[in-house]
């Protein structure tokens, strides 16, 4: 009996040496949501629980080539993007794309990321722009962090209504949609996550915060999760939903590792087995 193969996600985004972040939690959340996970490796980056230490970008051929070959055998059905690094890299990444229908016929989650949890950068400064005018423009969905919100679009959110006026801005640059996440927004009992697609339609994802310094790898979790959704054939709304729902059984399982900030978790979603 021959399996079925299931959809195929594509991550475009750097290593983790650690395991917490980037495209090893990219895989897990692919895994655990039910496609096949493909990558291409954008930077290797040194870093372990406590920081990042450095990381060496891939070249921008490299990346734009690992993208080809991977769409021109076996498809790709959603991509999402994590740290691209520098302009050259974005501008690679965005020309592939194009070639193969990421943001056109297929879903593309941007996921902007700009700088590690521990606040060192992953993304060259001038590459700012290129994140506007290229990557975000070709968009289904951006998913910035509150520090990514402030970069991009200048606005400082502290509350529903600044939320509003961020994904608005993140919108006027292209984008197909915008979630607004409210895990770094302390001071409430709830994590309220803010969709506004391009039409005006808003829609709130809310959890219970959960007391924890293990969030390791959050970011990419939650917009590899709503790929994932993506690639099975989803609506953006109900793909949402299930990265909302996964992301909040990750934090929920997350567990310490090293001397400092430990990963959110995949493994309640692992089946217990045995070997034959």
């Amino acid at each position: 009996m021959t399996a079925t193969s299931p959809p195929v996600a594509l991550a475009i985004a750097g290593t983790d040496s650690g395991g917490g972040a980037g495209l090893t939690a990219d895989i897990r959340a692919f895994t655990a949501c039910g496609v096949h996970g493909a990558v291409a490796v954008a930077a290797v980056t040194v870093q372990n629980s406590v920081g990042v230490e450095g990381f060496h970008a891939i070249p921008p051929e490299v990346v734009a080539a690992q993208i080809r070959t991977v769409a021109g055998d076996m498809g790709v059905d959603a991509a999402k993007t994590g740290m691209l690094a520098s302009t050259e890299i974005i501008a690679a990444v965005v020309e592939a794309g194009d070639e193969v229908g990421l943001g056109t016929r297929v879903p593309l989650v941007v996921d902007p990321v700009a700088a590690s949890m521990h606040g060192h950068p992953l993304l060259a400064p001038d590459a700012l722009d290129a994140v506007r005018t290229l990557l975000i423009p070709r968009a289904t969905l951006v998913t910035p962090n509150l520090d990514e919100l402030r970069l991009l679009v200048g606005v400082e959110v502290v509350d529903d209504d600044t939320a509003r006026t961020a994904a608005r801005a993140l919108l006027d640059l292209g984008a197909g949609a915008a979630l607004v996440k409210g895990g770094h927004l302390a001071g409430s009992p709830e994590v309220v996550d803010l969709l506004v697609t391009a039409d005006g339609t808003e829609h709130r994802f809310s959890s219970s915060r959960r007391d924890t310094p293990h969030s390791h790898g959050g970011g990419d979790s939650l917009a590899s999760s709503i790929t994932a959704g993506l690639a099975r054939g989803m609506a953006l709304v109900d793909a949402v939903a299930l990265g909302k729902a996964y992301i909040t059984r990750a934090v929920e399982h997350a567990y310490p590792l090293g001397a400092g900030h430990g990963p959110v978790s995949s493994l309640w979603s692992v089946a217990d087995w045995e070997p034959r």
